[in-house]
């Protein structure tokens, strides 16, 4: 195999660092996983990053059946958590390509969601966000703001709004609600105020209190009310961030694919919400993402080089 035609995508987050190597004809030949990437600028940020990268790439290679030390890519391509400024020198000395791209995880989630084309994706993880692009490369986003300002439909937020929730009902001027129970228990405290308190401190830092969202669709799912009137705001919350990043870029009759991504949509309340309030949106086609986050800094390489190609798994 001349190593020239070989290709990288890097999807470099701050739970695991993913690469994926093709071939000019969009073959896979292989994926490599390894440490969280840092950020750089913090303690030994630098050295993670460098480590992490070299281990994933090193084991996609490997897989390839290709040397690292023989390897030059024709493009690479990263999307980095925590932004891309601070990385691009580090990863150009680091990895020997004739191209090297570095862009957010966020831009290379949607080249991926979508299959590279045009087209939206929703974000909701622990916060949330929609990004969309045009056949042109123009983009456009709605929400992101955090999770003082936003972040509607995120994790976060369905906790959140379980503490408001369950803060009503201890102090008397909200319904009963099962949400109480569930966080008292998780959060190993005796008062819903004393819940909101620890969730304010070091010990409970924002993922930590968003791993506590499927309690609330658990509480949904045994009949609670208010657990069941958080899950269809944030479905509804989440739609209106796609509509919005859609009709920035396109036409209302262009048929344009939404692609929905993160941990939050699998809670089936979410996603059924999510799915009735954009079918009173036109020119939506609402379904799972394409390919993973990595597969989509794969074909960001292959932009960058001017191909696009499809991608397929090498048999």
């Amino acid at each position: 195999m001349s190593v020239s035609e070989l290709f990288l995508g890097i999807d470099g987050g701050q739970s695991a660092t993913k690469a994926v190597v093709g071939d000019a004809d969009g073959r896979i030949l292989g994926r490599g996983k390894a440490g969280p990437c840092n950020h750089v600028k913090t303690g030994d940020g630098r050295a993670k990053l460098e480590g992490a990268v070299r281990d994933a790439v090193t084991a996609a290679l490997s897989e390839a059946g290709v040397d690292w030390q023989s390897t030059r890519f024709r493009a690479a391509c990263f999307g980095m958590s925590g932004g891309p400024a601070d990385k691009q020198a580090i990863l150009e000395a680091l990895i020997a390509a004739d191209s090297v791209e570095t862009t957010t995880d966020a831009r290379t989630a949607l080249l991926g969601a979508v299959g590279g084309g045009p087209g939206v994706m929703v974000i909701a993880g622990t916060g949330s966000i929609a990004l969309a692009q045009d056949a042109a490369g123009r983009q456009a986003r709605a929400g992101g703001w955090g999770y003082v300002f936003g972040d509607e439909g995120g994790a976060f937020d369905l906790v959140r709004q379980a503490v408001r929730a369950a803060l009503r009902m201890e102090e008397g001027w909200g319904p009963d609600t099962l949400l109480r129970d569930s966080l008292l228990t998780a959060a190993q405290c005796q008062t819903v105020n004393d819940v909101m308190h620890a969730f304010y401190t070091d010990a409970w830092p924002r993922s930590r209190v968003a791993a506590l969202a499927p309690l609330v669709t658990q509480a949904a799912e045994a009949g609670d009310a208010a657990a069941a009137g958080i899950l269809e705001t944030a479905g509804a919350d989440l739609a209106r961030y796609a509509a919005a990043a859609r009709n920035q870029l396109f036409p209302p009759m262009e048929t344009v694919p939404v692609a929905y991504v993160g941990g939050v949509f699998r809670s089936q309340p979410v996603l059924e919400s999510f799915g009735r309030s954009m079918r009173v949106v036109p020119g939506c086609a609402v379904g799972p993402p394409r390919f993973d986050p990595d597969l989509g800094a794969l074909l960001g390489a292959y932009r960058l080089a001017g191909l696009s190609p499809e991608l397929k798994t090498c048999q």
